[in-house]
């Protein structure tokens, strides 16, 4: 499916948007895009203009059709938003295959040309290229190559294979229709409990610094352009420090504590995110408690809600001009069958959706991230509370970068090409690469790594698949039969699922269950033992080191990739993006704010062994 061109009498080939038979200044791929922006603000009516501010939910119909009922979280028919309110931004969940999203991308196009100005869609997406599937967070790789996740990436301290990774991405995002990312996501977890560290590249502040400029480069460019992924960089100011680790999305989680004065140690990275031109930037559901900034307390609401955050610092003091969009649903609650997540209205929740959305609009932001509640908007133009100017500026910046990435030319992607490009082998051979090498060794007693090949090793493991094992040795279902035993565990949480996404989200103590630690020992007590952890937080190590003669730390790796690290077949080189506790107690002790802050770890950030010999 390609674009309808037109012919202009000078020859200029134009897309007719508005079908009026005339090439209008908006359509004029001559023109600058501030030119073709401000025109096109010009023409179009209020409720146009309210459909721009808000980008939510879709999911994408069987066999890559429009999904014209609500889906499992999307609350509309798909011609509902996009024509009967006027959105052109979605955040896309699954995607099966590369055809389908293409062939999606171009149905959801064709469709939004049937409205006044044929405006193009925006397709944004949540991290997809690695291992944790969390509605709420990221998507697991699907048909997309599949790489280690941030905080693995972070492991790895190579800005070169980091920029790769973003270009890899970008291209495989464009290949189906993807043009905005709802990351990187650049908060410093300094809290070790926090939910959300997966996704982000450590707590060195000018390390994460160094790495953003290197993923905006791989997936912007130096300028957004027709080739480009726009990013929307978060959390604004950093969603790090949350008060004992629990996470924003949820009540308990709301408040963000600077005990340490640690505030503009966490405001770095988004100062070189800014300097690197991100497209978006997106602040935190956290209320900051407590805070001052030069002699002045910082309202307690949520941050998208807080004008000094917004206006005053991001806008004023630092410069920015791109879109802010919230995090998803701060006005009205989220009702997912018989389970809710209440609005992220932190601060204000004694305010109604109304009064939200007038507050949000005060402090600063242009987008509402997960709502589609587009009537809101539009009652308080025509009843004159909100001023048409104000809708204006943000429509303008929305446009802004719609016209940058070439959307108004052409939308629309190639299916075969989308196949061809999307999790090709040399994409998928240098992620795994990336999965193996990012392994990070913190003990290796004995020499017990690299695991030998010859002779033929039984091995006792434990969640590991029979296909990756054969590759390395024969598979035993005892310890007493074994040469060594390997284990892959991953890090420990307080299951929880009252509200909506807690089930997702891996919270609370850090510690493993007594019975864990004890059958290890049982098994350690027949074989050496290789115990390989699944870093999407810190974990408590400090039972495992006695019993294990090696502790190994992986951030999204496949079996296959474990034991090739593991064997040396690839040398794993990666280094530890945080700290490893030696205690709860020490964590509770910490500074929330304060990076590497608990008392003599077990692991410091930076450890990671080589065990590749000469």
């Amino acid at each position: 499916m390609r674009p309808d061109f037109h012919t202009a009498p000078d020859g200029t080939r134009f897309r007719d948007l508005n079908g009026n038979g005339v090439l209008d200044p908006y359509e004029d791929p001559r023109l600058s895009p501030e030119e073709r922006a401000d025109d096109l603000v010009g023409r179009m009516s209020p409720v146009e203009k309210i459909g721009l501010m808000f980008q939510t939910v879709i999911e994408i119909g069987p066999e890559g059709e429009l999904l014209e009922t609500p889906g499992a979280i999307s609350k509309s028919p798909t011609s509902d938003v996009v024509v009967g309110k006027n959105m052109s931004h979605f955040n896309v969940h699954a995607i099966r295959t590369a055809r389908e999203g293409a062939r999606w991308n171009n149905h959801l196009q064709r469709l939004a040309e049937s409205t006044p100005h044929g405006i193009p869609v925006t397709i944004s997406t949540d991290p997809r290229h690695a291992f944790v599937e969390n509605t709420g967070v990221a998507f697991s790789a699907g048909p997309f190559s599949q790489w280690p996740e941030p905080l693995g990436l972070a492991a790895l301290d190579d800005l070169e294979v980091i920029e790769r990774f973003a270009d890899v991405a970008r291209r495989e995002y464009c290949a189906v229709g993807i043009r905005a990312a709802l990351h990187p996501q650049i908060d410093l977890p300094t809290e070790a409990r926090w939910g959300r560290q997966a996704q982000t590249f450590g707590f060195d502040a000018d390390r994460v610094s160094q790495i953003t400029a290197a993923y905006l480069r791989g997936f912007q460019g130096e300028q957004l352009g027709a080739d480009s992924v726009a990013c929307t960089t978060k959390h604004f100011p950093g969603g790090g420090p949350q008060l004992d680790g629990e996470d924003a999305h949820f009540p308990y989680g709301r408040e963000q504590v600077y005990p340490g004065g640690m505030f503009e140690y966490h405001l770095e990275p988004f100062r070189e995110a800014i300097r690197r031109g991100t497209a978006g930037m997106m602040p935190y559901y956290g209320m900051p408690v407590g805070l001052e900034r030069n002699g002045v307390p910082i309202a307690e609401v949520g941050f998208a809600y807080n004008r000094q955050i917004i206006s005053d610092l991001l806008r004023d003091e630092l410069g920015y001009d791109g879109v802010v969009v919230t995090d998803w649903e701060l006005v009205n609650d989220n009702h997912v069958g018989d389970q809710v997540l209440p609005a992220r209205a932190w601060g204000v929740e004694e305010l109604d959706p109304t009064e939200r959305m007038l507050r949000l609009l005060d402090a600063g932001v242009d987008q509402f991230g997960g709502e589609e509640c587009t009537e809101l908007l539009v009652d308080l133009v025509e009843r004159g509370v909100v001023p048409i100017e104000r809708v204006d500026v943000s429509a303008r910046r929305i446009l802004l970068v719609k016209f940058r990435l070439g959307l108004f030319d052409d939308p629309y992607v190639d299916e075969d090409e989308a196949e061809r490009i999307v999790g090709n082998a040399e994409f998928r051979a240098l992620g795994e690469r990336a999965q193996a090498e990012s392994l990070t060794v913190l003990q290796n007693r004995d020499g017990v790594l690299p695991l030998r090949a010859t002779p033929r090793p039984r091995v006792y493991a434990d969640n590991i698949g029979d296909d990756a094992l054969a590759a390395v040795g024969e598979r035993v279902s005892r310890p007493e039969d074994a040469d060594v035993a390997v284990v892959r565990i991953g890090a420990p949480f307080e299951p929880r699922d009252d509200l909506f996404l807690e089930k997702w989200f891996h919270q609370g103590s850090l510690e493993f269950g007594p019975g864990l630690v004890a059958r290890l020992a049982r098994v350690a007590a027949h074989a050496p033992l290789v115990v390989v952890v699944g870093l999407d937080r810190p974990a408590i190590l400090t039972p495992l080191v006695p019993v294990a003669s090696a502790i190994v730390a992986d951030y999204g790796s496949s079996d296959a990739a474990v034991l090739a690290a593991l064997t040396g077949a690839v040398a794993p080189r990666g280094q530890l993006p945080v700290e490893i506790p030696r205690s709860m107690d020490q964590v509770r002790r910490s500074r929330t704010d304060v990076p590497g802050d608990t008392v003599d770890p077990i692991f410091p950030r930076g450890t990671g062994l080589s065990i590749v010999t000469a």
